[in-house]
């Protein structure tokens, strides 16, 4: 295995001796944050003491104190001549009764050759047979419509043979599916685009991992907001990025920061989800907006927008994305389509400089080679017909009244324990507990009583507690019951 003093542990464990927190606690603070945005997946092997003091310049036993108390809190555990690891679930899952949803065992050292491994890919994503659970946002898949979406595709499959090659078929395919997507867009979104603009792939995933392959080199510095997206921060930090953090305010990122950063530092990508941030549901405010665009075009970097959740918003005029004002095209805007649509037919898609997209299609070709003529043809109809708007209109319809319905039992049963603001799109809630507990040990109780919390939706530093609670997924009597046992668990570690 690589050695773990590879990870950049100094490019999101940041340090700051002026403040008046004790450096230990800066440690555990800075530690829990790594953990809960995937720079430190679990089973991750940390390095000695001795090396990793030295890599962060802090005393030894200062580190032997944070360690002491992060093994407390349940974030770590130490194995006699093994080393210290990102506490595994999967040790626990007798108690927990939970998994990680795929097998992360090390592979034996017999094996007959080498390869690169990498700490940083980890999932940490976790699966449960547990009967109420929560995730971090993410719709009913009991909603969707496959008996229509079936219908259709077994139209397309059955249609007449023509005596146009595969190759023919499927460039005029993927040419038709484009010109409509891309027109779906504009409508939609804002964002005034062709089709030499408009690159489209199979997952938001692929989309996101195609831009940051092209865009960014090892060394390039990154701007991120903190908290961020654990799956995207695990993208950026693969290409080999420096990670830059800076907070989120009640109006969106620090721009003020941003500035500060860019004056003395060449930034070559500003990550940002403007309309809906994750996880705190904040929305980039009018006036933010404009200075980012403006410091992007006076600092020259670009601006990676990440519009993952603009199908569910639940006013009659939606935040257009930051794309749909760019003038000087640093803005690479990519987002998803149909994520209410059964798995397989929802897609990625990145709107950008024609010729970036050229330069992404070299990357795609080898990724996906081959276009799902089928699949493109069966979206085609349903956007010309108008299926797709009148799908979105009926599942926001179901979500806001699912929303509405969740806001008003978290202040019935919750009333003087939270704090948080509805969110006017998504399919989660940033929830604030005005109590300062064990967000770990708050798991494993919720746990014991039916309720299932991955770690993902779990943050937690030195002046926060919160989870980003999704509904989308939970009926009403769900949510009923999983918010119960959220006030019997707090009762329960807070008395």
């Amino acid at each position: 295995m690589d050695s773990p003093v590879e990870i950049p542990f100094k490019s999101f464990i940041q340090l700051k001796p002026e403040e008046s927190t004790a450096i230990y606690l800066q440690l555990v603070f800075e530690f829990i944050k790594a953990i809960q945005t995937g720079f430190l997946p679990e089973g991750t092997k940390l390095p000695g003491t001795r090396i990793l003091c030295k890599v962060l310049s802090v005393n030894r036993n200062t580190l032997i104190k944070a360690f002491q108390d992060l093994e407390s809190q349940g974030w770590i555990e130490t194995l006699p001549n093994k080393g210290t690891f990102i506490l595994s679930q999967q040790k626990q899952k007798n108690k927990a009764e939970f998994t990680v949803s795929k097998e992360q065992n090390i592979p034996p050292d017999n094996i007959g050759f080498n390869f690169q491994r990498s700490t940083i890919l980890e999932s940490p994503i976790e699966t449960s047979n547990l009967p109420y659970q929560f995730n971090d946002g993410m719709p009913d898949l009991r909603l969707v419509q496959t008996d229509v979406l079936a219908r259709l595709y077994v139209s397309k499959l059955k249609r007449r043979k023509t005596s146009k090659t595969y190759e023919q078929i499927e460039l005029r395919s993927h040419s038709n599916f484009k010109t409509h997507f891309s027109n779906y867009l504009n409508l939609t979104r804002g964002v005034r685009i062709s089709t030499s603009n408009l690159l489209t792939a199979s997952s938001h995933e692929i989309a996101l991992y195609l831009v940051t392959k092209v865009l960014i080199t090892p060394g390039d510095k990154v701007v991120v907001a903190s908290p961020g997206y654990y799956m995207s921060n695990m993208t950026l930090t693969n290409t080999g990025a420096q990670i830059i953090s800076i907070p989120v305010n009640e109006d969106g990122i620090d721009t003020k920061r941003l500035k500060e950063i860019c004056e003395t530092t060449k930034i070559r990508v500003l990550y940002l989800t403007s309309n809906y941030h994750y996880p705190t549901t904040i929305s980039l405010s009018a006036k933010k907006r404009i200075e980012v665009l403006e410091l992007a075009n006076q600092y020259g970097f670009v601006i990676l927008e990440d519009d993952y959740d603009f199908e569910f918003h639940y006013d009659n005029n939606p935040v257009l994305p930051l794309a749909a004002f760019d003038s000087n095209q640093k803005v690479v805007y990519i987002g998803s389509f149909g994520k209410s649509l059964p798995s397989g037919f929802s897609y990625g898609f990145v709107a950008a400089p024609a010729e970036f997209i050229k330069e992404l299609e070299k990357h795609q070709n080898i990724l996906e080679p081959r276009i799902d003529v089928i699949k493109e043809q069966v979206l085609t109809e349903w956007i010309t017909e108008g299926e797709v708007h009148r799908l979105s209109k009926k599942n926001k319809k179901i979500y806001k009244e699912r929303r509405d319905h969740f806001v008003s039992i978290l202040n019935d049963k919750l009333k003087g324990k939270i704090k948080f603001k509805i969110p006017p799109r998504g399919l989660a809630i940033w929830v604030e507990w005005l109590d300062h507990f064990n967000l770990v040990q708050f798991q494993k109780e919720c746990s014991k009583q039916g309720l299932f919390l991955p770690k993902t939706i779990l943050y937690q530093t030195k002046n926060l507690t919160a989870t980003r609670l999704g509904f989308g997924n939970l009926e009403k009597e769900e949510m009923e019951k999983a918010v119960s046992i959220l006030g019997e668990c707090l009762a329960i570690i807070t008395q």
